[in-house]
């Protein structure tokens, strides 16, 4: 097993990381133990894990408010959404042994701790995998932002920005633009200013403030988690340091 370059980690998981490839069902079991199974070997690195879930695989609020509904109920509706994924990865993860706690930006206290840093932080130096729901807990936060926060409230070294079967950042869509460009690293503000789509501007304006490295890669690669912990050259690295 590689040996891990990063002690603390959050990975962010969007809620189509829960359908997989299942267009008919929102959460497909074998997707999430998949995902499950990587986040598990990450933790036999002995790295201390984080996440952050989205939902986009059962609400997205921007789409609902397009179809008429108030935008803060249809927020609210989508950090509700991301509880579920929450907990389906919490019992497939605890099924294969590894011990989680799911805490919320919310109060669901019958399913979820409330998101308390310094509790957060001592589960993962307990062995726990932390698992982060309800966002920011505000509406118009996306749970990109909420990964980029979390990162930094936690003293993550690294944010690990999971994309579905693509393998980094690239001038356009590469499932549309077959000659798409693929960028092997790139400063804050070249994505800022280049209008990547990889997070939205608060979240990156949030990483670059506080210096905080983003590697954006496809989840699933072959032992992308792992090797992405252990500094191997994986999908795109955003930092501040300008290079050729």
């Amino acid at each position: 097993m590689a040996q891990a370059k990063y002690k603390r980690v959050l990975l962010k998981l969007s809620g189509e990381a829960f359908k997989g490839g299942q267009s008919g069902s929102d959460i497909d079991a074998a997707t999430v133990s998949d995902v499950a199974h990587r986040i598990k070997q990450a933790q036999l690195m002995g790295v201390q894990v984080a996440i952050v879930v989205g939902a986009g695989n059962i609400w997205r609020g921007a789409t609902a408010e397009k179809a008429g509904f108030d935008r803060v109920t249809a927020d609210y509706a989508g950090m509700l959404a991301t509880a579920i994924n929450a907990l389906a990865l919490q019992d497939t993860l605890e099924r294969m042994g590894v011990e989680t706690r799911v805490q919320s930006a919310l109060t669901i206290q019958q399913v979820a701790e409330p998101f308390i840093r310094r509790r957060a932080i001592r589960h993962m130096e307990k062995g726990r995998v932390v698992i982060l729901a309800g966002g920011t807990g505000n509406p118009y936060m996306t749970t990109d932002t909420a990964a980029a926060l979390r990162s930094i409230e936690l003293s993550a070294e690294v944010l690990l920005m999971t994309k579905n079967f693509v393998d980094g950042v690239y001038d356009a869509d590469p499932r549309k633009a077959p000659k798409a460009k693929k960028f092997d690293h790139l400063t804050y503000l070249q994505a800022l200013n280049l209008r990547l789509q990889v997070m939205d501007a608060t979240a990156l304006t949030l990483c670059m403030e506080n210096k905080l490295p983003i590697i954006v890669f496809n989840l699933h690669a072959e032992c992308s988690v792992e090797r992405a912990i252990s500094g191997e050259q994986i999908g795109t690295l955003i930092d501040s340091e300008e290079r050729k």
